[in-house]
């Protein structure tokens, strides 16, 4: 009986730890964001390069049907994707069997799908006859979604206690919660009804071999809504996970301290995205802060718990001036930064990680604002979405930035892969912004955002031998295409990091010993 009763108690705990639980194969720590990519796109690089590379998650843009929009200048802008006409799978991205064969083909080769779901509400207000990319009708005005369906007794305006319907006040929790967010018809999710719909698809997709969900503007749910839906989805298929397996929840909380709304609310759901993270970073390498504070960089800088947090340097909006972080944050326009405080969060112990892949676009301020930050991925004069191309190197063209296939970061993927299960230690820095640390007896990282070298001999914490460092290169078979480091017997090492380097980083691991 004693048995049974410890049985049931090592469950339950499962059961509970098991939607913040990433459901990676292998032990992989890092998801990337491959915005606006193609399905078909997407099942290639898990094949040819995520998991090569040792990627474990690709999060992809919403697949729901959505509104096409042609509104004067604004011509098939990124965030049509973000509102949906139905529950279909037809996007720009591929329709359902792409979409199918896009989860197969990954999770064949160990990369885990996470979908952005859009679940608070449908489209703005846009004239009737407006197209939709699978075909539906609908009326935003009449709040008709033929394709679900839903109706008008479907949304929160009886809910809402402002004149206009929308949000006007962030500081009131109830606006938030049950008004429309920036004209978007607002589902509520208190209904029986729409929670069923939701589920549906949720469960659909989880049915197909989706790994988990970033579940779009939680922050404009009740968490006590979404738990209802999260507790009726299904397990995950089992030709994919083990049996009992639960889906992956990552929720969409901005909570930079600022408003009454707090991501601590939601995470007896899953885990929530961690803004202060990349704020906090852009911050120090900006040089408004100083790196030797990122020494106790955790949950004492008043973010969540490690265990239930999405941390990430930017995202999709942010990246635009959206969001959260402001100026402060870094995005592939500064690149060495970028690179550092990339290198900095793979090599942290702390959250689940995300890497940002984007595309290019020209910005146009005005008045301190980007007039551009609408713009779509790259496409054809028929609004069809290109597919990246390769050059040499592995980089990318036709007009995407691929971040995740930046040496400095993939080869950091690796790090965090080779230092999962250590701690921090043996902290180093010269009281400013040169800093070093271990990673147990795994890893060990330094970073210069100093005017001046660093030039020191430091405790690497790793077996004596030759190093090749992963941010100016890579191992290849016995030899290293960067510099190297040669650690001796009591685990101390030479280390160069020059003002002039062209990235400011240096990083060995267990893996990339010679």
């Amino acid at each position: 009986m004693a048995r049974l009763r410890l049985l049931s108690l090592t469950l339950l705990a499962a059961a509970a730890h098991a939607q913040w639980n990433a459901n990676v194969w292998d032990n992989r720590q890092v998801m990337v964001h491959l915005f606006e990519w193609k399905w078909t796109d997407i099942a290639n690089e898990c094949e040819n390069f995520l998991a090569p590379r040792g990627y474990g998650a690709v999060q992809v843009s919403p697949p729901t049907e959505c509104a096409v929009v042609h509104q004067g200048d604004t011509q098939r802008p990124w965030w049509e994707r973000y509102q949906p006409v139905s529950y279909k799978i037809a996007s720009r991205s591929g329709d359902e069997n792409a979409f199918r064969d896009m989860v197969t083909r990954c999770n064949n080769v160990g990369v885990r799908i996470y979908v952005d779901a859009v679940i608070n509400h449908m489209t703005g207000g846009w004239p009737l006859g407006t197209g939709a990319t699978g075909g539906s009708s609908f009326d935003s005005g009449a709040q008709s979604y033929p394709g679900v369906p839903y109706s008008a007794f479907d949304f929160n305006d009886g809910n809402c206690n402002t004149g206009s319907g929308a949000i006007e006040n962030y500081g009131d929790f109830y606006q938030v919660r049950n008004c429309k967010l920036v004209g978007l018809n607002d589902l509520d999710q208190g209904s029986e009804y729409v929670r069923g719909k939701i589920v549906d698809f949720m469960n659909t997709l989880v049915g197909w071999g989706v790994a988990g969900f970033r579940v779009d503007a939680s922050k404009h749910m009740w968490p006590g809504d979404m738990k209802v839906i999260f507790d009726r989805l299904n397990d995950l298929n089992t030709a994919y996970f083990p049996a009992g397996s639960r889906p992956f929840i990552y929720q969409e909380v901005i909570d930079l301290g600022e408003c009454p709304i707090k991501g601590t609310e939601y995470t007896g759901n899953g885990r929530v995205t961690e803004f202060k993270y990349g704020k906090y970073l852009g911050e120090a390498f900006r040089g408004s802060n100083e790196l030797r504070w990122l020494s106790n960089f955790h949950e004492g800088w008043g973010m969540l718990h490690r265990d239930n947090s999405v941390v990430f340097i930017d995202n999709h909006d942010n990246q635009r001036g959206h969001g959260a972080g402001g100026d402060m944050i870094l995005t592939f326009r500064v690149s060495r930064w970028y690179k550092m405080a990339n290198a900095f969060m793979l090599a942290w112990p702390y959250g689940f990680t995300r890497v940002m892949s984007s595309y290019y676009w020209d910005q146009w301020w005005e008045n301190g604002q980007d007039k551009n930050d609408w713009i779509g991925p790259p496409h054809d004069g028929s609004f069809n979405i290109i597919s990246p191309s390769f050059n040499a190197d592995g980089s990318c063209g036709n007009g995407w930035i691929c971040e995740h296939r930046w040496r400095q970061i993939y080869n950091m993927v690796e790090f965090r892969n080779v230092a999962h299960g250590t701690d921090m230690n043996d902290w180093w820095d010269n009281g400013s912004n040169q800093i070093a640390f271990c990673r147990g007896n795994k890893g060990f990282l330094a970073i210069n955002n100093d005017g001046w070298d660093l030039k020191e001999t430091l405790q690497t914490c790793l077996p004596a031998g030759t190093y090749c460092d992963v941010i100016s290169g890579s191992k290849d078979g016995g030899s290293c295409t960067g510099k190297s480091v040669t650690v001796g017997g009591d685990g101390r090492a030479y280390v160069e990091v020059l003002s002039a380097d062209y990235d400011g980083v240096l990083a060995i691991h267990a893996n990339s010993k010679l």
